[in-house]
């Protein structure tokens, strides 16, 4: 019987050399159990034991109860490295000091609080007034221990209360069934945010020979001018299309948007379509009073039956 190379032999009689009795009896069990019959004699052959004592340790295994108590205090009692609070009786005190004259809240619920130190600069802070030497790791630790997380501002509170709310997500729900099963487009549409053209600052970071130099504010007064995104979704074959505008955030501006998808991508993708399930936020170029939109889908209508 020859059921692992030869490398892997030599591997399992170096380990098998540095157990104490018990653990060898049992790893040799163990590695017989694996192979079946026959294994035992392989086993004791390739870690140079008797069989007598791959039985013994089969006999062993056979006793440990089904759910033993781990001993995990291998280390003795004091081990290890200190905890910061150790070398630093009072750093609870000197964070919150470090904290006190750069922390701001809601005047309305005294809970919420937040700081504008990043970790740090809260480290650096902390050596500079109390002589505190302490990593970032550490100040995330005390930061989590006084409650403060990063965070990001959530869209949750209602402005308002709309009349049949959950009975419109309902309507619009069936309706997106029924065109999926038709087969004819759902696009969503949306206006997103203008971006003016110039030297402005941008968010990111990228690799240079030289500084990069911007306008310490963004007034639109010395932009070049203005490019304004409009996106289209199409979720049948969950594709994105972006059209860039560069005069206003229109109406007409959204309908020709629209226009241009249909005539170079929704009659290709579409061409058996009877209708199409538009999708898309109230207000701005998107009111739903505006004419113009019905006007345009006539137009798409009109040409694809033509």
């Amino acid at each position: 019987m020859q059921a692992y190379r030869l490398e892997i032999e030599r591997v399992m009689k170096k380990y098998y050399a540095t157990l104490s009795e018990k653990d060898q009896r049992r790893y040799a069990a163990v590695e017989a159990l694996k192979l079946g019959q026959g294994g035992q004699i392989y086993i004791a052959r390739i870690l140079g034991c008797s069989e007598k004592t791959v039985h013994n340790g089969l006999a062993e295994l056979a006793e440990l109860p089904d759910e033993p108590e781990y001993n995990a205090a291998i280390r003795k009692s004091g081990g290890g490295r200190k905890r910061y609070d150790h070398h630093h009786l009072d750093i609870d005190a000197q964070f919150l000091n470090v904290l006190k004259e750069h922390t701001a809240g809601d005047p309305m619920d005294e809970e919420i609080v937040w700081t504008d130190l990043t970790p740090p600069e809260i480290a650096k802070k902390l050596e500079q007034d109390h002589q505190v030497k302490v990593s970032k790791s550490v100040v995330n630790k005390l930061l989590k221990k006084h409650n403060y997380r990063r965070r990001k501002a959530q869209k949750k509170k209602t402005m308002k209360t709309v009349a049949y709310r959950n009975e419109q997500f309902l309507n619009i729900q069936a309706r997106m069934a029924e065109f999926r099963t038709s087969g004819n487009p759902i696009i969503s549409f949306d206006t997103k945010k203008k971006e003016s053209l110039g030297n402005f600052y941008r968010a990111g970071h990228l690799y240079t020979k030289e500084e990069l130099q911007a306008y310490d504010h963004d007034f639109n007064s010395f932009a070049e001018g203005v490019s304004i995104p409009h996106g289209i979704y199409d979720l049948q074959h969950n594709t994105g299309y972006i059209h860039i505008g560069i005069s206003k955030d229109t109406s007409q501006f959204a309908c020709d948007c629209l226009r241009s998808w249909w005539l170079q991508h929704g009659r290709l993708l579409y061409p058996n379509a009877t209708s199409i399930l538009a999708l898309c936020d109230g207000g701005g170029s998107n009111g739903s009073r505006h004419y113009i939109f019905k006007e345009v889908f006539m137009k798409i209508y009109i040409h694809h039956q033509a």
